[in-house]
């Protein structure tokens, strides 16, 4: 076998691949084994019609296009490994020559992975941020637990004010046309939240129990249905309840009813120093994403685009999933953002391609550190898989683990180690 290689465009090579006469006889007779229990020739049971007959019969074509991809199985990988190409596509293959008797000869186009040329990547000046716990935030989220504490009670007598709760019928006309989705039964709707658009629920203000309303509202230019976008609409609504919230004290009372802390003291010091945690680790989060974001900015890479198309068709994939965990599948998501795979996957690509560019990055710099993953490390990250599926002291499940997902464990070692020496060398 023989391979001469042209390179085309940047990512792009043209391989000539000469695969010895012999070599390719020995293909057709494989072929002819796949195939031999299909052919029927007058004479011959079936499955027994000698090569040479069936040639004779039926022409050496009926096995070169087997013969041509067996050939191409057995010799396209070794020239991949010999002169160290790493395809990200699957080549586009052209048969030159494909005889009995002579060398098979194919070209293959394919798409490599690009050259990473690393710029500076230790040493560099980046804004860490920093999110300081005051006493508002602490207050915001004792309110927030106030909410959820709150008790509801139906307003006896009285109308819809501020703040209530209507709970309503509604039904949407545009023209006296009622439209798809804008029907609402038994609806608990809080009023001043914003949770309706343009001004619906400030109409309902001074309704009572019983009163049908009729409330008149544009939906916004930029709604995200095209049947709806900057369209007039007419809801008759239906009062059928109104309701208050009733608020607790905030106390020492309240804080152990609420929480597991005796006083509102021991409950705000508790909410501050969660918050003080969580804010923690969104400033290294954040840190760690402003040095990544650095460091890519600083490589060169020309990204072919068949790698950007492979990271939307994984993240369109990813949607899929989510939305299948909330009974939805893509088309009703098109139809309710009013888009479509197209728009969906242009609003993608920017995202694509810099996750591309990311890991092409990281992967260059654990190459230039020569970064490698210990057993111990690799055992360390089975356990953390493990741990996902309540499983992280079952020996057993950490063995198979090891066994059976090395690659990818020894993958994420690396890239949290350069992520490590990456934050800690900027």
């Amino acid at each position: 076998m023989k391979a001469k290689m042209e390179k085309i465009e940047k990512n792009l090579v043209k391989l000539e691949v000469t695969v010895e006469a012999e070599k390719f006889d020995e293909a057709i007779k494989k072929a002819y084994k796949k195939n031999v229990k299909s052919f029927n020739v007058p004479g011959f049971r079936k499955g027994k019609v000698p090569i040479n007959i069936v040639k004779k019969y039926y022409g050496i074509g009926v096995l070169l296009e087997d013969a041509i991809n067996f050939a191409i199985d057995s010799s396209y990988g070794k020239v991949l490994d010999e002169n160290d190409i790493k395809p990200v596509d699957y080549p586009k293959i052209d048969i030159v020559t494909a005889e009995e008797g002579k060398d098979f000869v194919y070209t293959a186009e394919v798409t490599v992975y690009p050259e990473v040329q690393l710029g500076e990547y230790k040493g560099l000046k980046v804004e860490r941020p920093t999110y300081p716990v005051n006493d508002e935030d602490v207050e915001n989220r004792l309110k927030e637990m106030q909410e959820k504490n709150a008790r509801i009670e139906s307003k006896e007598d009285g109308e819809i004010a501020k703040g209530d709760i209507a709970v309503i019928d509604f039904k949407g006309f545009i023209d006296d046309v009622a439209f798809e989705g804008g029907e609402g039964k038994d609806y608990s709707l809080e009023i001043g939240s914003g949770t309706f658009i343009d001004n619906f629920e400030d109409q309902l203000i001074g309704a009572k129990v019983g009163d049908k309303v009729d409330v008149n509202v544009t939906f916004p230019e930029n709604y995200g249905r095209e049947d709806l976008n900057n369209k007039k609409a007419r809801f008759e609504v239906l009062v059928k309840d109104i309701k208050v919230k009733e608020l607790p004290a905030l106390d020492d009372e309240f804080a152990s009813e609420a929480s597991e802390f005796e006083t509102l003291a021991e409950l705000k010091e508790d909410i501050k120093s969660n918050l003080e945690k969580n804010n923690k680790a969104r400033e290294e989060r954040e840190f760690e994403d402003a040095v990544i974001k650095a460091v890519v900015e600083n490589a060169t890479i020309d990204v072919p685009e068949v790698m950007v198309e492979k990271e939307i068709d994984s993240m369109l994939k990813d949607l899929e999933q989510r939305l299948q965990y909330q009974g939805l599948n893509l088309e009703q998501y098109y139809q309710f953002t009013g888009s479509d795979e197209a728009k969906t996957r242009d609003f993608m690509r920017e995202n694509a391609l810099n996750k591309v560019k990311t890991d092409l990055v990281l992967q260059e710099i654990i190459k230039a550190e020569n970064i490698e993953a210990t057993e111990e490390e690799l055992k360390e990250r089975a356990k953390e898989v493990a741990e996902m599926y309540s499983a992280a002291n079952d020996e057993k499940m950490i063995d198979l683990l090891i066994k059976n997902q090395k690659s990818a464990l020894e993958y994420d070692v690396k890239i949290q180690k350069t992520l490590k020496l990456l934050v800690e060398n900027n």
